[in-house]
């Protein structure tokens, strides 16, 4: 195996790992923050269980937005990637373990467990955020690179969450000792892989300034946002949406919802691959057009074996979609900005997620499922339309400047 085939392996698998650990959380969150001691009579925050739940996950991607362009700042300016990712992933299971530890310490408020969720958020996102980057910087295809990443998101999504259910019927805790061992595991194994990162320094001013004159970056960036707006969307108002309309219970939610993460896990790398072979343009504008009309298909269907062809349907569309947006953020930025670049997008992509959570659960509260598939899956049409123009000036095809020209195995 090729130096670059091998270390886009132990990378996706650090980018799967520290997903994963994320997503393991999520299926017993309601009585997790129980047993961390979230309590109305004691904390604002946890006023009634869908409360104490929410502020829990907010204070990680709170964490994530805010402290995602410090990591990427700082390894771009120093030169270096992996101590960067040693520290935070290290860092990061810390803070998982004191969380883990809150129950029996017994005197640690709500205020302050979402104190610790903020830190563990803010060390995480750097491990998952120049992991990525360093996928950036192997030779191979920025195609074939995202792909990898992708697949590995795709992967740690579909599995964290039935992974994490079973774990938390064994004990509430658990998810979060599972997620420390794994960011420890992380530390570890992002050590086998060199790091490559551009060894021309710039200044934090310099870098900044490079990113911002590179607007073509808010169209990556832009695309990010809403397929992660979507994302957001599924993950809340699809599960209720399916469970009300069709009389599904958990588990067959979470087989619906299998039907998009499996093709979309999957089919990323052969994906990214495809995108670099016939440029950016064709998977990200007519994949998102596609995609769009998926959406609204899905609001659509008027039986759940409809649903679970049309879902099928939507994942393969995110797999093309996904891998060469990630590819065009390293084909338009600087190589000494990819830190800062990627930081950009994973931005972007967090605020979409709460965006999802926010936008779709409140216009499916006002005025019904029907209207929030209707502006999520138009959202994403309307995005891709907006974007011909743009992407027409870059001429992001096979044969653009900002291709890269390596499609080797290599």
């Amino acid at each position: 195996m090729h130096s670059s085939d091998r270390d886009r392996v132990v990378l996706a698998a650090v980018v799967f790992a520290v997903l994963f650990s994320q997503v393991l959380l999520y299926p017993g969150v309601a009585t997790l923050v129980e047993t961390l001691g979230a309590d109305a009579t004691s904390s604002p925050f946890a006023e009634t269980p869908l409360d104490a739940s929410m502020w829990f996950l907010v204070a990680e991607f709170a964490a994530y937005v805010a402290f995602v362009g410090v990591w990427g700042l700082a390894s771009d300016v120093t030169g270096r990637r992996r101590p960067f990712i040693v520290a935070g992933a290290l860092a990061g299971a810390a803070g998982y373990a004191v969380l883990a530890a809150a129950p029996a310490i017994g005197s640690i408020p709500f205020e302050g467990v979402l104190l610790l969720r903020v830190f563990q958020g803010a060390m995480t996102i750097g491990a998952f955020s120049l992991t990525m980057t360093m996928l950036m910087d192997l030779e191979g295809g920025h195609g074939r690179n995202m792909g990898a990443a992708g697949i590995a998101i795709g992967l740690g999504a579909a599995l964290g969450a039935p992974v994490g259910g079973q774990l938390t019927e064994l004990d509430p805790i658990a998810p979060l000792a599972v997620a420390a061992v794994l960011l420890v595991s992380v530390g570890a194994l992002v050590s086998i892989a060199p790091d490559r990162t551009p060894t021309d320094r710039r200044g934090a001013r310099a870098l900044v300034d490079g990113i911002r004159r590179r607007p073509a970056l808010t169209i990556p960036y832009a695309f990010g946002f809403v397929d992660r707006l979507t994302a957001g969307f599924f993950a809340l108002v699809g599960t209720l949406y399916f469970q009300e309309s069709f009389g599904l219970g958990p588990g067959a939610t979470g087989l619906v919802l299998a039907c998009f993460f499996a093709p979309f896990a999957l089919l990323q790398y052969p994906m990214g691959v495809l995108s670099d072979r016939v440029g950016r343009t064709i998977p990200i504008v007519v994949g998102s057009l596609c995609y769009g009309v998926g959406i609204l298909a899905v609001g659509a269907a008027p039986s759940i074996g409809t649903v679970v062809v049309t879902m099928l349907l939507v994942g393969v569309l995110g797999a093309l979609i996904a891998p060469a947006t990630m590819a065009l953020v390293t084909d338009l930025a600087d190589e000494r900005e990819r830190g800062v670049a990627m930081a950009g997008f994973n931005l972007a992509g967090s605020l979409g997620f709460l965006g999802g959570f926010l936008v779709g659960g409140t216009i499916a509260g006002s005025y019904g499922y029907s209207q929030a598939f209707l502006v999520v899956g138009g959202l994403e049409i309307a995005i891709a339309l907006v974007a011909v123009p743009a992407f027409l000036r870059l001429s992001v095809d096979r044969n653009e400047r900002f291709r890269t020209s390596d499609h080797g195995d290599g």
